[in-house]
């Protein structure tokens, strides 16, 4: 008694008819899940600090700490 053949004819379409939806499927949804789940609450977090950050104060304090070679601390 011998194995039947396997039916290699027309398997990648019929793998593909299945697994090519599913595949769009879970990149889509990663893709959202990463955009509301990080994207977003980073956009919120960088809109907050934003709202609030002096440049000017924090280049002032960035050169009296001595950060800066080529900019003398105020005062001198």
């Amino acid at each position: 008694m011998s194995l039947p053949k396997p039916v290699m004819r027309g398997m990648l379409a019929k793998r593909l008819r299945i697994h090519l939806p599913l595949a769009f499927a879970f990149a889509f949804g990663c893709a959202f899940a990463y955009k509301y789940a990080v994207a977003e609450p980073r956009k919120r977090a960088y809109t907050e600090f934003y709202k609030q950050y002096d440049a000017v104060k924090e280049f002032d304090a960035m050169r009296a700490a001595g950060i800066f070679e080529s900019v003398r601390p105020s005062g001198e």
